[in-house]
């Protein structure tokens, strides 16, 4: 049902669904309006009638309010929570081959840092769910916290909660390390190079890349688009949902080569050390960071030379993911170049009279040299004074050519008008398209009434004749005995 606020805009009042996590991260339009426009209305009806006990929906909007911004602070300590763990990672393996050994102080301390911060985060992410649940009472009414506990609610938060918990646990064996100069920079080696420990720690690190799920709830959380109250009473009207996938639109209508490079340039440089961190226990080409960001680069954009190839089952994988992201980028790259290469009605408009302009200039060259190698011709003939055949035949051909490129400018001319009448004819098309539609829901409309009024008529027509059967029937009756 729709609902009018103090200023005439319309709401919808329709509860949101429990159990979707980006509507519950962050509330529709609609559910944002329709919270405000039912506390206006028991703010006017409690006014009315008991002046002394406003303050309770008024502390609800303060509550409302506060909750929205504890939220919002929750998920950017979250997302700097996650960043500070990764950070942490890189720096470990960046610097463990020359700073210090490993099973040392410092490889403890960065260990334990690194535990550290992932207790953190899953304690914000715990903080931040508990301020949805909240909200999520205080928009159904003070209902039961336990109602919003559905099963794709608890499942969602078991999800987060176990990427979040993955980290490397930091067990060290005594190994060397190798000398080598000419090779990329090993890893903290264990004893057994490239066994299942090994293996399981490049695993946890790898997968700690998966925190990054917090930057979209950070966009959509900090967005324009939501903080917006316009947005969101024009999108409360059009039943739009304020998700991450709206806001992305918003972002790639507005702001398109700028989000495609941003998204480009990060996933290059984070698939690129991953590559590195996988390749390094080989000792490969790869574990290079120039020689994975060129392998990266290249099977981002489906080239695949093959001078460099990955070695290990992870590498493999993290180039696997990085050929499936780059079609989907490049196809989205082709459509923005596309649009930013179409030219608008106006721009349209203009080069279409432009070129005509110069068609028709050049038809009426061609037109001229027809009639002057004409002219020419007749004065060439033989017979004439100034006949000559040489003369006579090079302007008969010079006729032949002018006729022919006379008829190819008439023929661009006719094919530019055709061009130009389409984009004339395409809003009368549109127009012509509403208005038979207008008129088939009229002679619907007045069809179905004139069915209506037909089966009004039978119906009377019906009762009349039951009724003269009747009438007929008393007159008769009474006669009967009479003729016996």
């Amino acid at each position: 049902m729709a609902s009018k606020t103090q200023d005439g805009s319309k709401g919808d009042t329709e509860p949101t669904r429990d159990g979707e996590t980006d509507s519950n991260v962050v509330k529709t339009g609609s559910g944002v309006c329709t919270l405000e426009m039912e506390m206006n209305r028991s703010l006017v009806s409690d006014s009315k009638q008991n002046p002394g006990e406003v303050s309770v929906p008024l502390s609800l909007l303060r509550d409302r309010k506060l909750l929205l911004e504890d939220r919002k602070r929750l998920c950017a300590l979250s997302l700097g929570t996650a960043l500070l763990g990764i950070l942490l990672m890189i720096i470990y393996y960046e610097i463990c081959p020359y700073m210090y050994q490993p099973g040392t102080n410092t490889a403890l301390f960065i260990n334990c840092s690194i535990s550290l911060s992932t207790g953190c985060l899953l304690i914000f992410i715990i903080l931040f769910h508990h301020k949805d649940i909240m909200l999520f009472v205080i928009d159904q009414k003070q209902v039961d916290w336990r109602i919003a506990m559905s099963s794709h609610r608890v499942l969602v938060i078991t999800v987060e909660l176990l990427v979040c918990v993955i980290h490397p646990v930091g067990s060290y064996w005594e190994g060397g390390l190798h000398a080598d100069s000419s090779s990329s920079p090993p890893l903290c080696i264990y004893k057994n190079q490239g066994g299942p420990l090994m293996n399981m720690e490049l695993l946890l690190s790898v997968l700690m890349f998966l925190r990054l799920y917090l930057v979209h709830r950070a966009i959509l959380l900090h967005s324009k688009v939501l903080l917006s109250p316009s947005y969101r009473s024009i999108g409360s009207l059009n039943n739009t949902n304020f998700n991450f996938r709206f806001v992305v639109k918003i972002l790639m209508i507005k702001y398109p080569a700028r989000t495609l490079l941003v998204f480009i340039l990060f996933f290059w440089v984070t698939a690129s050390w991953m590559l590195t961190l996988c390749e390094r226990q080989y000792q490969a080409t790869t574990g290079h960071m120039h020689t994975a960001m060129w392998l990266i680069a290249v099977t981002f954009l489906t080239v695949g030379y093959g001078d460099v190839v990955p070695n290990t089952s992870y590498g493999k994988a993290v180039c696997l993911f990085t050929g499936v992201t780059g079609v989907a980028c490049t196809a989205m790259l082709v459509a923005v170049v596309t649009k930013m290469l179409t030219l608008n009605k106006g721009e349209k408009h203009l080069h279409f009279f432009m070129l005509d302009t110069q068609i028709s200039n050049t038809v009426r060259h061609a037109a001229a040299n027809v009639l002057r190698e004409c002219w020419l011709l007749r004065r060439t003939k033989p017979g004439q004074p100034k006949g000559n055949r040489a003369d006579h035949r090079r302007h008969q051909r010079c006729l032949l050519d002018a006729i022919t490129v006379f008829r190819h400018q008439r023929l661009k001319q006719k094919m530019l008008n055709d061009r130009v009448s389409e984009m004339k004819e395409l809003p009368k098309m549109q127009m012509t398209i509403c208005n038979l539609s207008d008129n088939w829901n009229n002679s619907y409309k007045e069809l179905q009434q004139r069915i209506l009024s037909m089966e009004q008529k039978l119906d009377e027509l019906s009762r009349c004749f039951q009724q003269t059967s009747e009438l007929l029937s008393q007159v008769l009756c009474p006669r009967n005995p009479e003729s016996r």
